[in-house]
């Protein structure tokens, strides 16, 4: 396994990482998925505990500048997510907030469409991303953040393994100029090989490059 607390983030996380599981692909956000991306976006609710509302179009080009950019610097791996049937593009999530000293990052800025919600994209897609980090990248911790007052996500990180941890007040300024109270989840390594052979039993066909 790798000792993450010399190396670089270039090094560590080669920007052109591609995960794979028998239903979905993660493949680094580019320019071409754009535009995919923004019909995705055209709807208003989905953005209620998000801190921009991605269905304007000037807070969805600052999210998509800041993802490409973000990128190119390698502080952040944001995905997009294709359906592996149908080439459909689901939404996005990032391998973020990444401490290579403390061995841990953030499975964040995670979002799909509406049609992709209640699937199992999302499953398939965090086990991907956990997989790859604990057992190639060889992290202690992985974490997940939401607004307190989404029952949905919170539900859905107790589906994938995530412990309750505490809540950050006042955390984050919301692009309704609410103030928003974060939640913490967080998989670490000695649970995540009893989770793999649980609750992610039947996913096949992980794969990255």
């Amino acid at each position: 396994m790798k000792n993450l607390n010399s190396m670089s983030i270039a090094k560590t996380i080669p920007c052109d990482l591609i995960l794979q599981t028998s239903n979905v692909i993660l493949r680094p956000i580019s320019d071409k998925d754009v535009d995919d991306l923004w019909q995705l976006a055209q709807e208003d609710e989905m953005w209620n505990y998000f801190a921009f509302n991605l269905a304007e179009k000037q807070y969805f080009q600052k999210w998509a500048n800041t993802a490409l950019a973000e990128k190119q610097a390698h502080t952040r791996l944001p995905f997009t997510i294709v359906v592996k049937e149908t080439g459909q593009i689901a939404g996005s999530m990032s391998l973020m907030n990444i401490s290579y000293h403390d061995l841990r990052l953030e499975i964040g800025n995670s979002w799909l469409g509406k049609t992709f919600r209640s699937t199992d994209v999302n499953r398939h897609s965090k086990y991907a991303m956990m997989r790859y980090s604990f057992e190639e990248l060889n992290c202690e911790r992985v974490e997940f953040k939401t607004d307190v007052l989404n029952e949905r996500a919170k539900q859905g990180l107790r589906k994938i393994g995530g412990k309750e941890e505490g809540v950050l007040r006042s955390h984050m300024t919301m692009w309704n100029n609410r103030r928003r109270d974060s939640i913490y989840f967080s998989v670490i390594r000695k649970e995540w090989f009893s989770l793999k052979d649980s609750i992610f039993k039947d996913i096949e066909g992980f794969a990255f490059t």
